[in-house]
């Protein structure tokens, strides 16, 4: 499934054939990985399961029907993964890769489930975990079997009413388990049954709505998952536990009580939880505000998790604060357990840094290894004792997936030791496929606003771009949202850069105040500073630019952004930096900070604007755009959806109706079935389309589009 394109363009990037990260097999030979495209000739989409000769860069075919997923290795030739069934059941297919071999059925289950996860305990046995929805009675839910209410009525006396994009039902995520035993050359799940891992115990894991496998992990004394409290209301606090259940064949019936891991002083999310390669060990992350989503992960360890009231943390200081300014995400142990191998986002990467495993003995502050350009997307620990060509002896050499600005996909072997990577596999031939190269990107730093802290943003030019030809290009500002988050030198199909640049744009992708990767100060200074510090973080960005940057034409500057980036955009509009821009797009954007409350994570609010509405609504209404829409007068496109319950739709159809009635030119894009993101290809063909040409329009650039076309008329 390849694609080569001479223009980068929304159609031919919504079309690209998307890899998910490879997984490599227990000899490190073969990886396993999924692949799906989109044609929007037939309008379908098809996927397939393949598997990556590590050797030779070259993949086969093991699966492909409608329906197959979560693809997972039982043994070096053999592949477990999930598919739909009749009356919403899940089978559970083997695949051998042998020629000439058939595919047979495992076992099945009458409900959806996901999040498989496998541990081979014996020779024989082989302990299967994964997540699925629970009633109240703890019995596994099957949307369609379950016998359907005559009225459509909600009541709720708590909270979440709704969250991110569905209104909540009593129905749970839950973990289960059970054990795939092998006879006579095969596999099957014993009983054909799991068991319900939570029953009885007010605990839900995988932790909505984002929840996954990483919530969680199998290991050969049991299972660590992460949960909410269930004493606290999810909607206000952040808080979820580490807990382990003890398991010693996974044939359990009646699994003992969950035991919760104790980090006195850390009262926040928990995070990536991971057994030890000897299976005694677990480390994990955790933060220590209980109401703040974004507060910083501190990396730590439990040395014998049979012993849960004893953890240890790294890079702890007395102060709590924690002497590593940095992020941890996942985990990964050594071969050994000696080391761990920890991504975390660095100036707009993310990387993966080696420290050791104890943290005693962690004297020094990891430093990042060597990986391809962009940023790390998963990691997974290659076998030991046998290597191949591409791999040296190193027993510690990792399997990479990486993604960058113009690679959607890219497979390596990284050897720790050496800080040396070998690419394997780029999905688009490291952005040749698609016309792009390394050389389109650059970064500029400049003086942040407070004037003791530097700002970084990413630089995307034209692939036609020559800095001798002296053509000017307009300026195209794109504000990330978060606000705590950052534009990465990673893939997107949803907000990619270089989209915008194969316009004939110069796009300058800043990480102002309350960006991450650049230190907890200038993350956490956001709070309480929404339109302050960032907004002139923002001036600073546009005055280096068009001061430093001989090819930008400043006159002809458009700006976009989302979610807290659409907040920008609306508070930008009501403020000087808003006359410099000819056209702006806010999507799914705040209208009104008073109506903040109107989302379903009230945490957030409650941090980033330092209390709840009816304590500090003077923090509320300092930075309301909405108190300034009398200065509102640049050309503006609202897109809002309306399975939107983070920013409901009534903030884009507010913005829009003050436009419209001071007669400033705008335009309403309104999506009725996607949510904070439009992830549907045919929608966000639409998006594109519709985003493209409103900038296009105001910048000048579909007038230049237009007498290109009418020059290459008369040439035919």
């Amino acid at each position: 499934m390849t694609l080569t394109a001479t223009k980068f363009t929304p159609k031919v990037m919504l079309s690209a054939p998307r890899r998910s990260p490879g997984v490599p097999s227990p000899s490190g030979k073969l990886a396993l990985y999924t692949v799906s495209s989109y044609s929007f000739d037939s309008h379908k989409k098809s996927s397939q399961i393949r598997a990556l000769d590590i050797d030779s860069g070259e993949s086969v075919s093991v699966v492909e029907e409608s329906g197959a997923s979560e693809p997972v290795w039982l043994g070096d030739d053999e592949v477990l993964y999930l598919k739909s069934g009749d009356n919403g059941s899940t089978t559970l297919v083997v695949r051998h890769l042998k020629p000439d071999t058939s595919s047979y059925e495992a076992g099945s289950v009458k409900g959806p489930i996901s999040n498989v996860k496998v541990k081979k305990l014996s020779n024989s046995t082989i302990a299967f975990a994964c997540s699925a929805l629970t009633t109240p009675d703890g019995k596994l839910y099957n949307p369609e079997t379950e016998k359907k209410p005559q009225s459509s009525a909600k009541v709720y006396t708590s909270l979440f009413a709704r969250h991110w994009d569905a209104w909540n039902s009593e129905n749970t995520s839950s973990l289960f388990y059970g054990v795939l035993e092998q006879k006579d050359g095969k596999y099957s799940l014993r009983d054909n049954a799991l068991t319900h891992a939570l029953a009885g115990t007010k605990l839900s894991s995988p932790v909505p709505p984002f929840g996954g496998t990483g919530d969680f992990d199998i290991g050969p004394a049991g299972l660590v998952f992460v949960a909410k409290d269930p004493e606290l209301n999810a909607a206000i606090y952040t808080k979820t536990d580490l807990y382990f259940i003890p398991l010693e064949t996974f044939t359990e019936s009646n699994p003992p009580a969950p035991q919760i891991v104790k980090t006195p002083g850390l009262e926040g999310y928990s995070n990536s939880p991971v057994f030890s390669s000897c299976g005694r060990k677990v480390a994990f992350t955790r933060m220590r505000s209980n109401q703040y989503e974004s507060d910083k992960p501190r990396l730590l360890v439990v040395p014998d998790i049979t012993n849960p009231d004893r953890t240890e943390e790294f890079y702890a200081t007395k102060d709590g604060h924690g002497g590593w300014d940095a992020r941890p995400d996942s985990i990964l142990w050594s071969h050994d357990d000696a080391k761990l191998y920890v991504t975390a986002e660095h100036h707009a990467r993310t990387l993966i840094f080696e420290l050791p495993s104890t943290p005693s003995k962690a004297t020094s502050l990891p430093t990042p290894i060597s990986t391809p350009d962009g940023s790390v997307f998963s990691f997974y620990l290659l076998p030991s004792s046998t290597s191949t060509p591409t791999q040296n002896a190193n027993p510690n050499n990792l399997f990479v997936t990486t993604t960058s600005l113009i690679d959607n996909s890219c497979y390596s072997i990284t050897s720790p030791s050496t800080s040396t990577f070998t690419i394997i596999s780029s999905a688009s031939k490291q952005g040749k496929s698609f016309g792009l190269t390394r050389s389109s990107l650059d970064t500029i730093t400049f003086r942040g606003a407070g004037g003791d802290y530097d700002v970084h943003a990413l630089v995307v030019r034209p692939s036609t771009f020559s800095k001798n030809d002296g053509k000017k290009y307009p300026l195209c500002m794109l504000i990330h949202g978060g606000p705590q988050g950052a534009w990465q030198d990673s893939w997107s199909t949803r907000w990619n850069p270089a989209v915008f640049a194969e316009q004939g744009y110069v796009v300058v992708c800043p990480n102002p105040t309350g960006s991450t990767g650049c230190g907890m100060a200038l993350e956490d200074g956001i709070r309480g500073e929404w339109g302050g510090r960032p907004y002139n973080d923002l001036v600073r960005c546009f005055e280096w630019v068009v001061e430093n940057m001989p090819e930008v034409d400043g006159n002809r500057a458009v700006a976009l952004g989302a979610s807290y980036g659409g907040y920008m955009i609306n508070w930008i509009q009501g403020h000087p930096l808003g006359r410099k821009f000819k056209a702006l797009v806010c999507h799914d954007g705040v209208f009104s900070t008073l109506n903040q409350w109107s989302t379903e994570e009230l945490f957030f609010p409650i941090h980033d604007f330092e209390g709840t509405l009816y304590e500090n609504r003077e923090g509320y209404e300092k930075w309301d755009p909405a108190r300034f829409v009398g200065e509102w007068a640049t050309p503006q496109l609202i897109i809002h959806s309306e399975l939107d319950y983070r920013l409901p739709v009534t903030e884009g159809l507010a913005a829009f109706n003050v436009l419209q009635a001071k007669k400033v030119p705008s335009k309403l894009l309104m999506f009725p079935d996607e949510n904070h993101w439009v992830l549907k290809h045919e929608n966000s063909l639409v998006w594109h389309r519709e985003v493209l040409g409103w900038i296009n329009k105001y910048s000048g650039i579909e007038d230049e589009q237009k007498l290109a076309e009418k020059v290459e008329g008369l040439k035919v």
